[in-house]
């Protein structure tokens, strides 16, 4: 009897944990979704996003990228600067116009960007149930690009973790999870509601061009109980002026699991290499969020310069 009681037991534990994967494959907005949290987003959210302009000050939140600016390995970028057609002519035409063009090479998930929900998956099933082989292809995704991301208009949130923690840079590794985000919210008098985006300044982007090894070794960010409490509150998009948005070395043995909490499970963006320090120095808590990303068909990321109005 015993020995069936653990099998049953077993047996019992096996079905939740397969309900539990079948149900985090469904996305609450139906089976055809590929936006995710951005259905959050409303008219009136905007409108009410825009009610917090009051001084018409904006940030730009994104970061000057170029060919040594560090990245996740192995991505690279640089920028080539050509005059076609040019090389021994005055210009073209009467009037001799002349003209520079840009060559890209390299990956789009460098510098200040976003990662769309066919970015990061479980096991080869991403957001909403999608599997690898069905919806990738390395002409672009079939589906989840980050074409596919509306225009995010809505209230952006400031958390100042360098200020909680009393240093201008955070330890790496530290995570933020649920006390440490109701603390630093309820000390800044703001509150973290539905259809936000809310972002996070560690200081660590500091490091850039000083200490580019300990930048990229590591770094502070939201822990996996954090990213449950953020998905519960219904928020949009989570960033931070780090890498990878979440805490490194990681909590645990699981690799990456706040990204596969944020994007695969509930579809929710997220914002790397957020310039967040003028928004701290100014102590600008609650703000207007603008950002229409490049609508590259068929992406998994995009560089991005989101904007802040306040």
């Amino acid at each position: 009897m015993r020995g069936a009681s653990v099998l049953t037991c077993v047996i019992a534990l096996l079905a939740a944990g397969t309900a539990s994967a079948q149900e985090w494959t469904k996305s609450k907005w139906g089976p055809d979704d590929e936006i995710g949290a951005a259905n959050y987003l409303t008219p009136e959210l905007a409108l009410k996003a825009a009610q917090l302009v009051k001084t018409g000050k904006t940030y730009a939140l994104g970061i000057p990228v170029d060919a040594s600016t560090p990245a996740y390995p192995p991505r690279a970028f640089k920028i080539t600067v050509v005059q076609p057609g040019q090389a021994g002519i005055p210009g073209l035409g009467p009037s001799k116009t002349t003209y520079n063009d840009d060559l890209l090479e390299g990956w789009v998930g460098v510098g200040s960007q976003l990662d769309g929900l066919g970015h990061i998956g479980v096991e080869h099933v991403y957001y909403n149930g999608n599997k690898l082989a069905d919806f990738a292809d390395p002409k672009g995704l079939k589906k989840l690009g980050i074409d596919k991301v509306p225009p995010i208009v809505t209230r952006g949130v400031l958390l100042d973790m360098a200020a909680h923690y009393g240093t201008d840079v955070v330890k790496e590794g530290t995570a933020f999870n649920a006390k440490e985000i109701e603390e630093v919210a309820k000390k800044q008098g703001v509150e973290i509601r539905q259809g936000d985006v809310v972002l996070f300044h560690t200081g660590w982007l500091s490091l850039l061009g000083k200490d580019d090894k300990r930048y990229n070794g590591g770094e502070p960010g939201v822990g996996v109980e954090g990213a449950k409490y953020l998905t519960g509150k219904g928020v949009v998009a989570v960033g931070a002026d780090t890498w990878g948005v979440e805490a490194v070395p990681f909590e645990s043995q699981n690799v990456f699991e706040v990204h596969q909490i944020l994007l695969a499970m509930n579809g929710t963006y997220i914002l790397e290499n957020m310039n967040t320090a003028q928004l701290a120095a100014d102590r600008a808590y609650e703000f207007m969020f603008v950002l229409g990303q490049p609508r590259f068909k068929g992406a998994v990321q995009s560089m991005i310069n989101p904007v802040a109005i306040r």
